[in-house]
């Protein structure tokens, strides 16, 4: 079945998406964000009740996010999680998984696997939004259950196939999380808010060998049942 020309920029919006590691020193428009935003609010909730909060750091307050944490991670304090993101205890095929991501970026910037400081260099990497000049801070209030997160995961990934309307790149970041206290300090957020992930925004820097690595997905059959 062909496809319309409007559904091809739909799928290469989502199939194009990935997430960069390297961002260039390039601008993004307030009027953008709040496009990108808006666009991603069109996202499917229950009830529609739109449970999602987003506090857009640039300038002067990203540079003071990315700081206060930094300094927390540099004196190795890797903070505390809001919740439980990864299984526990690990199990296959998640564990193969996550071993062929973080090995293959590894492989990408050249990192062996005994360089753990390498390694540790990269992560704190996460802390500066990658040098992107934008970061998305993404909460949901704390008595809010398993639904509301399911509507923000949408939430989430509306922001991420919008931003590529834009020919912008993002990086979803979970290891903001971990430093929740500090992100409600520095952004005066109330207390009620769980930090969910931060977001990275702007331009990749594609000629980064961080960008040069993208992960696999599994094969139609291994996750879907046609029942005829």
């Amino acid at each position: 079945m062909k496809q319309p020309k409007a559904m091809a920029s739909v799928i290469d919006a989502i199939t194009s998406r990935r997430a960069m590691r390297a961002f260039l020193p390039v601008e993004v428009p307030k009027e953008t964000i709040a496009q990108i935003l808006e666009t991603a609010a069109r996202a499917p909730s229950g009830s529609n009740i739109q449970p999602w909060h987003v506090d857009v750091v640039s300038g002067r307050t990203r540079d003071r996010l990315t700081k206060a944490i930094s300094k927390r991670f540099d004196a190795g304090d890797f903070g505390e999680e809001a919740y439980q993101y990864y299984p526990d205890p690990w199990r296959e095929p998640y564990l193969a998984r996550r071993r062929a991501t973080g090995w293959g970026l590894y492989a990408a910037l050249g990192i062996e696997r005994q360089e753990k400081d390498r390694m540790q260099a990269q992560h704190r990497r996460n802390f500066d939004f990658f040098d992107a000049p934008v970061g998305l801070i993404i909460t949901i209030e704390r008595d809010l259950p398993v639904g509301s997160w399911l509507d923000c995961g949408m939430f989430l990934q509306n922001i991420m196939v919008a931003a590529r309307g834009f020919e912008l790149d993002t990086c979803p970041q979970q290891a903001f999380a971990a430093y929740h206290a500090t992100i409600r300090e520095v952004l005066n957020l109330p207390e009620d808010r769980t930090v969910i992930c931060a977001i990275a925004l702007g331009v990749a820097d594609k000629t980064d060998p961080a960008n040069g690595f993208s992960t696999d997905r599994e094969p139609l059959y291994q996750f879907v049942n046609f029942h005829d």
